[in-house]
């Protein structure tokens, strides 16, 4: 199992933060979009690095054309040599059509075009096929010399899509080279719900499992002072309340026994009393979301919950410095030596 750790400096301190991560044994530096964009983290993390792949973990799609992410994403692998994946996600109908004005729809369907498309811009790039990528949502036609990248020593990057839903799953499952598991997510969902749908995709596509990468990104719950602990468990129970608000994700609650919870917290959301909601997570259901105990512990819980599960895997670290990035990595690469 791969470690994935996620570098959230700000911008002067990127590629000494990642440095560091790779010293300490992080196999993956992933990057997401929130206040920074995450190619931009990404090609200062590659100038700090050498062996580590970089990730972006996720990049909006819905947000940009293909061609956009295309170029960006070709132009980091070459800076990095050949060590970068792109990873992509939908985001959510009101973030798209709202925050970044743009169009949403069948967000399934149009991530698996997505993918496709980004595989044809490149495959013009790389091998001089002709660019006559015609879909439902999207259409590239036309590439000329002067816009063709000269490098192309790396070739395409592999193409990671973030996933919650069936169908989503399968799709990804049938285009892309791997699955960005979602952090607030159950080994039993992931077991009853996701992995048919992504052998279903798998089939479409004449693939097996072995052709992609699962990566998960569990909540961790945890510190090394009972204050540090606290604080953790308060920041993840409203992270956890936060996601089970929306109604796209009641399948995760109902996989424990928890579905009745999810109008209460949106309720609850559309009133604005977020401390609330996270009073409503128990131990119970903090317990079959996150990993939960001592630092040395939930490595070991990690692999026992996830080990066939996951072939790589991150964390969601939550309630500020109280367990590091650092720390996790060398708590997860004990754990696997010893298991």
């Amino acid at each position: 199992m791969k470690s994935v750790a996620s570098v959230n400096s700000e911008l002067p301190e990127v590629a000494s933060a990642a440095s560091e991560l790779e010293a300490q044994g992080a196999e993956v530096i992933a990057a997401a979009e929130l206040t920074h964009d995450p190619m931009l983290l990404l090609a200062m993390a590659a100038t700090g690095t050498s062996t580590a792949q970089l990730m972006s973990s996720i990049s909006v799609a819905f947000a940009r054309s293909p061609m956009t992410l295309a170029l960006q994403a070709h132009d980091l692998n070459c800076l990095s040599q050949g060590r970068f994946i792109l990873g992509l996600g939908s985001q959510i109908k009101p973030h798209i059509e709202k925050r970044y004005s743009m169009p949403w729809s069948k967000p399934a369907a149009r991530m698996r075009e997505y993918v496709l498309a980004l595989k044809a811009i490149w495959a013009a790039w790389n091998e001089g096929a002709p660019l006559n990528f015609q879909g439902d949502f999207y259409t590239h036609t036309l590439m000329t010399p002067m816009f063709t990248p000269r490098d192309t020593r790396f070739g395409a990057p592999p193409v990671y899509v973030a996933a919650v839903g069936p169908v989503m799953s399968a799709n990804a499952a049938e285009v892309a080279d791997g699955i960005l598991l979602h952090s607030f997510v159950t080994e039993e969902y992931i077991r009853e719900v996701m992995l048919p749908a992504v052998d279903s995709g798998l089939a479409k596509s004449g693939r097996s499992r072995q052709d992609i990468k699962l990566v998960g990104s569990p909540f961790l719950v945890t510190g090394e002072t009972r204050e540090e602990f606290d604080r953790v468990k308060q920041a993840v129970c409203g992270q956890i309340a936060f996601y089970g608000s929306t109604p796209a994700y009641k399948g995760v609650l109902d996989s424990v026994g928890y579905g009745e919870l999810q109008p209460e917290l949106l309720r609850l959301s559309r009133q604005g009393k977020w401390a609330e909601m996270g009073l409503l997570i128990d131990d119970g259901l903090l317990n079959r979301i996150g990993l939960v105990g001592e630092p040395q512990q939930i490595a070991v819980q990690l692999c026992q919950r996830y080990g066939d599960l996951f072939d790589w895997c991150g964390a969601s670290v939550m309630g500020g410095e109280a367990y590091s990035e650092l720390n996790y990595c060398k708590a997860v690469g004990d754990a696997v030596k010893s298991i």
